[in-house]
């Protein structure tokens, strides 16, 4: 049975976002909780991941990130160099450019090192936190299959993006 890891962005992801709808489909999903939601540390974030896998098989884990969770994941994947089963990360903030100015610390550069387990990329093509040509840029850096699902914002609660059935669709490919 696969173990699936769900790495929230900034601020967490409330009761109507896919992520917790995800959470809640009665599958084996859990959600790695962080101290510090609105002005985070990139070390401490992927420290929570090293915690959350390590009491399970890596071959059957699967992260799910969204927005920051995504840079995260880039950042636990190169410095840890732990294989993984795969990664769903769904729209990648660029916290690289100047319209992101949350307090987040330590997350910038974003690695663009290949990622050493299968991976896809779900972006949008009008999401105002990562430009298509950069979700695409970080795509084929770091080794990730592509898939643009249209306008759809940052692929968040404000953009419609409660239950996702399309997402799990995509998720489980990595199955």
């Amino acid at each position: 049975m696969n173990h699936y890891l769900i790495v929230p962005g900034l601020g967490n992801s409330g009761p109507e976002h896919w992520q917790t709808y995800f959470e809640q489909s009665g599958e084996n999903f859990i959600r790695i909780n962080q101290h510090e939601w609105d002005s985070p540390a990139c070390i401490d974030w992927v420290s929570a991941i090293d915690v959350a896998i390590s009491s399970f098989d890596l071959s059957k884990v699967i992260l799910i990130g969204h927005s920051l969770g995504c840079a995260t994941i880039a950042h636990w994947a190169k410095n840890s160099g732990k294989r993984i089963k795969g990664a769903m990360l769904v729209a990648p903030s660029d916290i690289e450019n100047p319209v992101y100015t949350f307090p987040a610390t330590g997350f910038s550069p974003i690695p663009i090192d290949k990622i050493n387990f299968p991976s896809i990329v779900v972006a949008s093509s009008n999401d105002r936190w990562v430009s298509q040509e950069r979700a695409i840029f970080f795509a084929e850096n770091w080794g990730s299959k592509f898939i643009n699902i249209g306008n759809a914002g940052h692929i968040n609660t404000e953009a419609g993006f409660g239950k996702w059935d399309q997402g799990l669709e995509i998720l489980h490919t990595l199955d």
